[in-house]
């Protein structure tokens, strides 16, 4: 900094990273005083500045820059080439939801940004292994608004539901099932409708579950245990109602009983034909229409097949016999229960558990039938049945004599250190009249407790072949 005085007082030049010259030398007429003038020295002032910094561009700005490229209009006028390329901005994934928000609005540079950051996550995503039986669905935002990407893995036309698919208003919302919700609902003239009651709302959670839908062919669930008595043949019944009340596809049960066995009598009877009749004339039977004359059905759309009246004909049924009607079985109905005899080393038996995709076991409340039971999954497990004991569900039959002199508490706790689930099934005047049994006419705790049991059954089988 150089400073030189006038007559009108000092001023100050400042120069910065400039060089400057020589300061104006003070004129000898102006001094006053005995000092002279002394001449200012030349000033060179540096100053090192950082370069400037270079600005980095963002991936998602490169994404959508437009490169500056200058353009001729006259060249088109002249007859050059008219010709346009298209470039895609948006990554192949998103060409149907660019598609589909297209009719909502304009594209803008902002959407390929999203989309962008959309196909990165996607990316990540896809790191991951998809848990079997799920299907992924990619979302991109565009513009604010969710779109809906096409699936990696298709899928299956029974995710078209109603509850998915219809948009519930005062018009579409169904009536509210249950007591009091129903009246409001018809006392105000269809103007409040508060829904399900919670009873309703579990009565249909059942039947979801019990509804599990079954990929690759039949299911087979044996039903059996080691000794007579304990209500083997009712368990088969009350299951075999709560799943055909609850499901929409077919479902039957068999009476594989070597000896005399009484399933059929648990239904109106509607025909005379048993198993027996099914082996001999397999050959003529070549549809579902075919084999519904071999069965009983009840008001539940549980079809069930006889066994031999006549003990002598019966024992001849061997597990020959049992793997063809099963076979037939399999070809029209989605679930098929054994009701098994109580010998458990006879070939029907061992038929029976290579087909079988779960077993229930059934156990009375005494001492002695909750004792044999227990043996029944021993023999299993020490037969290579193992999984099947692990999957398994044990049926407590409450109806059963001597229960109220038991601690039911303690049989249900030794079960549940062997099998899966343990399900207790109450006592049922209907059902100990040993007679045909009429769902709808069961007491409501008999049928929550079929309910149950059926869709503990259901969980248990594996929703595809193989699975």
């Amino acid at each position: 900094m150089a400073e030189e005085t006038h007559e009108t007082g000092p001023v100050t030049r400042r120069g910065v990273g400039v060089r400057t010259g020589p300061v104006d030398r003070i004129s000898p007429s102006t001094s006053t005083g005995a000092h002279a003038a002394v001449p200012a020295p030349d000033l060179d002032l540096r100053v090192d500045l950082p370069p400037a910094p270079v600005r980095e561009v963002p991936e998602d700005e490169v994404a959508v820059a437009i490169d500056d490229v200058s353009v001729n209009p006259g060249a088109i006028g002249a007859g050059g080439d008219t010709s346009t390329r298209s470039v895609d901005v948006l990554p192949a994934g998103l060409a149907v939801g660019a598609y589909r928000s297209s009719t909502r609005r304009e594209s803008s540079p902002y959407s390929a940004l999203l989309a962008a950051d959309a196909k990165a996550a996607r990316e990540l995503d896809r790191a991951d292994t998809p848990a079997a039986g799920t299907t992924q669905v990619a979302v991109a935002v565009d513009g604010g608004h969710e779109v809906a990407l096409p699936s990696e893995v298709p899928e299956a036309p029974e995710s078209l539901t109603a509850d998915r698919l219809i948009d519930l208003n005062r018009t579409t919302r169904p009536a509210p099932q249950g007591g009091f919700n129903r009246f409001l609902y018809e006392a105000s003239l269809h103007l409040v409708n508060l829904g399900d009651s919670a009873k309703a709302r579990a009565h249909k959670a059942m039947n979801q579950r019990i509804q599990k839908r079954f990929e690759g062919g039949a299911r087979f669930v044996p039903v059996l245990t080691r000794k007579g008595g304990v209500g083997k043949t009712t368990i088969t019944a009350l299951l075999g109602m709560a799943l055909a009340d609850a499901r929409d596809d077919r479902v039957i049960a068999i009476d594989a009983n070597p000896d005399r066995g009484t399933l059929a009598e648990r239904v109106d009877r509607q025909t005379r034909e048993t198993v027996r009749d099914v082996v001999s004339k397999a050959s003529s039977i070549g549809g579902y229409t075919d084999f519904s004359r071999f069965v009983s059905r009840d008001e539940t759309r549980l079809d069930i097949l006889a066994s031999d009246t006549d003990p002598t004909l019966s024992e001849a049924f061997d597990d020959n016999d049992y793997n063809v009607v099963a076979g037939l079985a399999a070809r029209y109905y989605s679930l098929v229960l054994t009701d098994c005899g109580t010998g458990i080393v006879h070939s029907v038996m061992r038929a029976t558990l290579q087909r079988a995709d779960s077993i229930v076991i059934v156990s009375g409340g005494s001492v002695d039938e909750a004792r044999l039971a227990s043996e029944t999954l021993t023999w299993l497990e020490a037969n290579g049945y193992g999984e099947l004991v692990r999957n398994a569900v044990v049926a407590i039959n409450l109806a059963t004599q001597g229960t109220h002199l038991v601690k039911v508490d303690e049989i249900e706790a030794h079960f549940q250190s062997r099998v899966r689930e343990i399900v207790r099934i109450p006592y049922d005047p209907q059902l100990a009249a040993g007679s045909v049994v009429n769902w709808h006419e069961l007491r409501p705790v008999t049928q929550h407790a079929a309910r149950e049991l059926a869709a503990l059954v259901v969980e248990g089988l594996p929703a595809e072949r193989g699975h």
